[in-house]
C-alpha cells in the first residue's frame, strides 16, 4: 500500500499540472495578503470523487471507464465546471483545473466556486450511443454531490450541448421533475442560454480588444495565429477575422494551415463542418505543425487548444508580442518566466477564457428565475464584466509591478480569502 502524508505533498491528485497551479498560486500568495489558515486551506480541494463508468459497448463487451469530479471551494458557493472527455483526463488534471475554476470565478466576481471533472475515455472511437451510454451512468455515478446549489457542470473538451442535455434529462428523472438549472451550455430548447456557445471565444478577443486599447494597438492591424478550431479557438478566430484583424494560421488536431496574406476564415469553417477537421485542407495555404504554428511571427497568438503547449523547451521560439490564453493552463510555470524575459505579455487563462463561465452564470440565473434575456443584452453584460475585470488586473499589475497572470490570481485570491475569512472553517 502507498503511504500517503499530507506532510510530504504525497496526495493523490499530485501531478504536473496540479503542481503548476500550486505554483502559480505560491508566486502569487506574497501579494494576496490572506491569513495563514486562508492560505493554507486553499492550497487544497474540498472534495475529490473516483467513480467507475460501467458500459455495454456497441460490440457487446462491457468496459468500465474511470471517471472524476473536484470540487476545489464552496466558500462563494456551488461550485462551478466542465466536463471533459478524454484519454488523458486524470484526478490531477480535474484538481489543477478546478484550482484555476475557483479563482477564474472569483476575479468575475461570479457566486461560485472552481470544479472540474470527466471522464478518461478516447471519444472519437466511440459511437453516440456509446457516448450517450457514459454520460448518462457517469451523472448517475456523480448525483450524492451535484445539484444547482451544489455542483453546476458545463460542457469542456469533447462534450457539448447534447452531452449537457443528456446530464440534465438524467438528473431530471432521478427527481421526478424537470431540473435545467442542473447544468449550463445545453440546448436553448430545454433552458440553454443564447449566446452560450460563442461565449469563451468571443470573450477572449474582447480581453484582446481591451488590451490592444491599453497597448494602443489597433486591433484591425494585428497579424493574428490560433491554435485550436473549436468551440474556443474557431469562435476566436470569427471574431478577430470580422474586426478586420489578419488571422494568418489557425491548427486543430489534424494540424495547422498558413497563409501570411491571411486566411478566408469563414471558407475554413464550412470545410471543418463538411469534413470534421482541416484535415486535407490545402487551398492557398501551407499545410504546417501545430508545434511550427506556435513558432510563427505574429502580434497575437491565441492558445486554445489545451494545456501545457507552451513550455520552457519552446517559449524562447515564440514569436508574438502578446498570447491569449483561450484555453486553461497552455502556459508552463518555466515559459512563464522566458516569456516575461523577453518582454512577451501573457493574457492569463483565469482572465482571458472567462466569458463562458459568466455566459454559464447568466444561464443559470435565467433557469433559476424562468426568465430569458436576448443575444445583444448577454453580449452587453459580458463585455461589462470581462471588461471591469480587465481593468482591475491590469490597475493592480501597473500598481504593484505583477504580471498579469499573477495580478489576475491574486484579485481572485483576495475575493476567496475575504469570504473565507467572514465564514471561519467550521467547526
Amino acid at each position: 500500500m502507498q503511504e500517503v502524508s499530507p506532510e510530504h505533498g504525497h496526495l493523490e491528485w499530485e501531478t504536473p499540472l496540479y503542481r503548476t497551479a500550486l505554483a502559480q498560486y505560491e508566486q502569487a500568495l506574497p501579494h494576496a495578503d490572506v491569513e495563514e489558515f486562508v492560505a493554507e486551506r486553499l492550497r487544497y480541494p474540498e472534495r475529490s470523487l473516483v467513480v467507475s463508468v460501467p458500459v455495454r459497448l456497441d460490440s457487446g463487451r462491457w468496459t468500465v471507464f474511470p471517471g472524476y469530479r473536484v470540487q476545489h471551494s464552496t466558500v462563494l458557493g456551488p461550485t462551478k465546471g466542465g466536463v471533459r472527455y478524454d484519454a488523458e483526463v486524470t484526478l490531477g488534471e480535474c484538481a489543477a483545473l478546478a484550482m484555476w475554476m475557483t479563482w477564474k470565478c472569483a476575479l468575475l466576481r461570479l457566486p461560485y466556486g472552481g470544479a472540474k471533472g470527466g471522464v478518461r475515455c478516447s471519444p472519437r472511437e466511440l459511437s453516440i450511443g456509446e457516448v450517450q451510454k457514459i454520460t448518462r451512468r457517469f451523472t448517475s455515478e456523480l448525483l450524492p454531490i451535484i445539484g444547482p446549489q451544489k455542483d453546476i457542470p458545463a460542457p469542456d473538451m469533447a462534450t457539448n450541448e447534447q452531452t449537457m442535455a443528456w446530464m440534465m434529462d438524467t438528473y431530471s428523472m432521478q427527481k421526478g421533475y424537470a431540473v435545467p438549472e442542473i447544468v449550463t451550455g445545453k440546448p436553448i430548447s430545454i433552458g440553454g442560454s443564447v449566446f452560450r456557445h460563442e461565449a469563451t471565444g468571443a470573450g477572449v478577443v474582447m480581453v484582446v480588444e481591451r488590451a490592444c486599447h491599453r497597448l494602443d494597438w489597433d486591433l484591425a492591424e494585428q497579424r493574428c495565429v490560433v491554435q485550436g478550431f473549436g468551440n474556443v479557438g474557431g469562435i476566436a478566430a470569427s471574431e478577430l477575422h470580422d474586426k478586420g484583424a489578419r488571422v494568418v494560421a489557425v491548427s486543430d488536431i489534424s494540424g495547422g494551415v498558413h497563409s501570411d496574406a491571411g486566411l478566408d476564415i469563414p471558407t475554413l469553417h464550412a470545410y471543418v463542418a463538411e469534413h470534421g477537421s482541416l484535415e486535407g485542407y490545402e487551398t492557398g495555404v501551407a499545410r504546417i505543425t501545430n508545434e511550427d504554428l506556435l513558432e510563427l511571427e505574429c502580434d497575437i497568438l491565441v492558445l486554445a487548444a489545451r494545456e501545457d503547449q507552451v513550455t520552457g523547451e519552446n517559449a524562447g521560439r515564440v514569436h508574438a508580442r502578446v498570447i491569449a490564453e483561450g484555453a486553461n493552463g497552455p502556459t508552463s510555470v518555466e515559459a512563464d518566466a522566458i516569456l516575461a524575459d523577453r518582454g512577451i505579455l501573457v493574457l492569463p487563462d483565469v482572465l482571458t477564457n472567462a466569458g463562458g463561465v459568466t455566459v454559464s452564470y447568466f444561464e443559470w440565473v435565467q433557469d433559476l428565475g424562468r426568465l430569458f434575456w436576448d443575444r445583444n443584452e448577454i453580449r452587453a453584460k459580458l463585455a461589462v464584466q470581462l471588461g471591469d475585470a480587465f481593468e482591475r488586473v491590469w490597475r493592480l499589475s501597473e500598481e504593484q509591478g505583477l504580471s498579469l497572470r499573477s495580478a489576475a490570481l491574486v484579485a481572485g485570491i483576495r475575493e476567496v480569502g475575504s469570504a473565507l475569512m467572514a465564514r471561519g472553517i467550521y467547526p
